[in-house]
């Protein structure tokens, strides 16, 4: 069985494919330990599937996944780390801006006798300023509000031992951040610096509009913050409207009050009405979410399973 099986979630990566096993193959080659990869087909929609179809055929380290249709990446990589029985994983994706050959540092730190060996960028290269910025700010506001501390400036690009792999394995919820769920288990953790490369090939699957649901879904689910937020908004919006009305009423008895004060009546219904609707709106987060747990639906299928020598469709 192998010691290392290093998992791979690819969508739509037929372009970089072949490079990127090259270029696996040759570390793994290096490594003193019995390895395998485990590729995670994510619903690809163009030459994906059949392209892990000849890695399996050509190198008998490969064994590949097909789902039946594209569940999300943290679903793929919940799929591929399910299907690692023996030893520890790397996760690791397949479009070469991390790089493979980082892979012995990861091995030699848990061979040290760390549980969680995580890879943090120093430098994120071929990215624009607006993106890097945005993931500082990302990463830095879930250290300000989770519970669970995250690193920064962390992907999925980790090693986890068999006694991580068993704990994560336990949590099923639906709704997953694996970047938090990482965090979440605790043991023994540790980081290894590199510099993030350029995409190689291909497309990025992240558009911003992907980005701000992944935050939201991050944020939502590893810290209540935001119903607090919503809490104390309302709080203090009550508070603001109970001390202008009293000042009305005052101004009335004394002063008395003709027919006006037009703008500034819409502009308090206008004030407190979309604080409510924000309010409202967090709820609906949170409820959306609890919705989505109490279905109990499974994370994922497997359409196709492909091992070396054996090219048979398995489900």
């Amino acid at each position: 069985m192998p010691q290392l099986t290093v998992v791979v979630p690819a969508y739509n990566e037929a372009a970089v494919l072949e490079a990127f096993h090259r270029r696996l193959s040759a570390v793994l080659d290096a490594l003193p330990l019995d390895t395998a990869v485990l590729y995670v087909d994510d619903g690809s929609t163009d030459g994906t599937w059949a392209g892990l179809e000849a890695l399996v055929a050509h190198d008998p380290r490969v064994h590949a996944l097909k789902l039946s249709r594209n569940f999300g990446k943290e679903a793929a990589l919940t799929a591929g780390l399910d299907h690692v029985t023996e030893g520890a994983a790397v996760v690791i994706d397949a479009d070469l801006q991390d790089p493979p050959e980082l892979i012995p540092e990861l091995v030699a730190k848990w061979q040290a006798g760390h549980d969680v060996v995580y890879a943090t960028r120093s430098a994120r290269a071929g990215e624009t300023r607006l993106k890097r910025l945005t993931a500082a700010g990302f990463y830095r506001t879930m250290e300000r509000l989770s519970d669970t501390p995250l690193p920064r400036d962390t992907g999925d690009f980790r090693l986890l031992s068999r006694r991580a792999l068993d704990a994560l394995a336990r949590l099923r919820e639906r709704q997953r951040f694996m970047k938090g769920l990482f965090a979440w288990i605790g043991y023994r953790q540790t980081a290894v610096h590199y510099q993030r490369e350029p995409r190689q090939a291909g497309r990025t699957k992240w558009n911003y509009w992907r980005l701000i649901q992944f935050a939201i879904e991050g944020i939502t689910s590893f810290s209540t913050a935001p119903l607090r937020l919503a809490t104390w908004v309302g709080l203090g919006s009550s508070l603001l409207a109970f001390v202008y009305g009293l000042w009305v009423l005052t101004k009335a008895l004394i002063w008395g009050d003709p027919v006006r004060g037009y703008p500034t009546l819409m502009l308090v219904i206008l004030f407190l009405g979309g604080v409510q609707l924000l309010a409202l709106g967090v709820i609906g987060e949170y409820l959306g979410r609890s919705y989505a747990e109490t279905k109990q639906r499974p994370l994922y299928f497997v359409e196709e399973e492909r091992r070396h020598g054996d090219l048979s469709p398995r489900g």
